[in-house]
């Protein structure tokens, strides 16, 4: 062990909380620019598969449309409308089983803003089929470019993605609202694609949804900073594993109830709550780290771990709710498997952490080490609540029977909690 005076370690303290405190941004909220939004549908048809788009003309500025006394002038807009279905072509990659489809036939037009046909696919396409009548009046500030495109497919039972690659194009990042359809079935299933998203399977399959959903979980919780700073405070007073178990074990049963419950839109849906659960994440950080300076009692963590992984797992369900749309008819398949993930990546974490725990432990007294990396996550948590209170405090906020139904949560894990000892007390002891 090194004895070091008290100053080095003030000092090791500012230096390292000061980048992980300017490293956390506050929630807020975000605006959705309509003009930036392409309304799609994507329908597979036994030998053909159809795309249909509209996009606004804030989009396509370079596209030289003439125009006449203030709108465009329609008949003198074939030739340019030739050459925007020809540039859309290339932004729309429609593939099956991995090999791209070539566009067989293309139909396109100028519409107005006003016309509400993109409300259904049918519809859609017959206002694309009708041919535009010369005297009307479209504006170049109102209007956008309607196209249809159509391939030849071998089967319609194949897997099809679509990748859209129009954001550099573009110069900005538009989003894909679009509507799948298959001749299987009459549902219509909607996903929100970004312009620069990678391939999406339009109908997956069970082990493809399954595959995506564990990366996901991985990724957010190696991504997630917050999370991981949240799992270090647990593991720094801890010495040996067996008694982690415990404590792991119930923070991750904690964030699945509320995970799953998220998913089937069981959690508050109001603008407050997503700024709520996250500074009720920096406060469990905070908790914990004072609690380890404190003195902890290890014997008790996983009860209070428990209800902290309450508040993680509605944290982990605002990012898996924007993706189940990719889920296709895989809903609780997508759900396990990012809950898998999620555990995957806390042992990836808990394998490095550990270890690094102990080597410091050779070098530092025990107790220097617990309060030194507490105080950091203390000071970085507090930095968040600051940050992200501020968010909090200007949303609007529901009433007062909607923020006290949170407490359902944690009765029904005390319920689960009281039921399992239960359970425990009647099995048959070992002599």
């Amino acid at each position: 062990m090194c004895d070091r005076p008290l100053g080095f370690y003030l000092r090791l303290l500012l230096l390292s909380v000061w980048p992980l405190g300017c490293a956390s941004t506050p929630g807020g909220a975000h605006t959705l620019d309509i003009s930036r939004i392409m309304n799609a549908f994507v329908r597979i048809e036994p030998g053909q598969a159809h795309l249909v788009v509209r996009v606004s003309m804030e989009l396509l500025r370079g596209l030289p449309f003439p125009v006449k006394g203030g709108a465009y002038d329609l008949a003198a807009a074939d030739p340019v409308a030739e050459i925007g279905l020809l540039t859309l072509t290339d932004g729309f990659v429609l593939t099956e089983n991995g090999k791209r489809l070539t566009v067989s036939e293309t139909k396109g037009r100028l519409s107005p803003n006003s016309d509400r046909s993109f409300e259904a696919y049918e519809s859609a396409v017959a206002h694309i089929e009708q041919p535009v009548r010369l005297d009307e009046r479209i504006s170049p500030s109102d209007a956008s470019f309607d196209i249809h495109f159509t391939y030849q497919i071998s089967s319609a039972d194949s897997d099809f993605k679509i990748e859209p690659q129009l954001a550099a194009d573009l110069g900005a990042v538009p989003r894909l609202l679009l509507r799948y359809q298959s001749s299987h079935d009459d549902s219509v299933r909607a996903m929100i694609i970004s312009g620069d998203s990678p391939a999406v399977t339009l109908d997956p399959s069970w082990y493809a949804a399954a595959g995506s959903f564990i990366w996901l979980g991985i990724i957010h919780i190696l991504s997630g900073i917050d999370h991981l700073l949240f799992l270090f405070c647990l593991v720094i007073p801890f010495k040996r594993m067996g008694g982690l178990i415990g404590v792991i074990t119930a923070f991750t049963l904690a964030h699945s109830v509320t995970l799953f419950a998220s998913a089937f839109r069981l959690a508050p849906q109001g603008a407050w709550f997503p700024p709520f659960v996250e500074t009720a994440i920096a406060a469990s950080i905070l908790y914990m780290a004072l609690e380890n300076v404190v003195g902890p009692d290890l014997r008790r963590r996983w009860l209070i771990t428990g209800l902290f992984g309450l508040v993680h797992g509605f944290g982990f369900a605002d990012v898996l709710t924007q993706q189940l749309q990719f889920a296709g008819s895989y809903l609780l398949v997508s759900l396990f498997s990012f809950n898998i993930g999620i555990e995957i990546g806390q042992i990836v974490v808990l394998a490095v952490m550990l270890p690094a725990l102990v080597l410091c432990r050779r070098f530092v007294r025990d107790r220097v080490v617990v309060i030194f990396f507490s105080s950091i996550a203390a000071l970085t948590a507090a930095w968040w609540m600051v940050e992200r209170f501020d968010a909090l405090r200007r949303q609007d906020w529901p009433p007062l029977i909607e923020v006290l139904s949170l407490l359902r949560w944690p009765a029904l894990l005390l319920v689960v909690v009281a039921v399992g000892r239960f359970l425990i007390r009647l099995m048959p002891r070992r002599p």
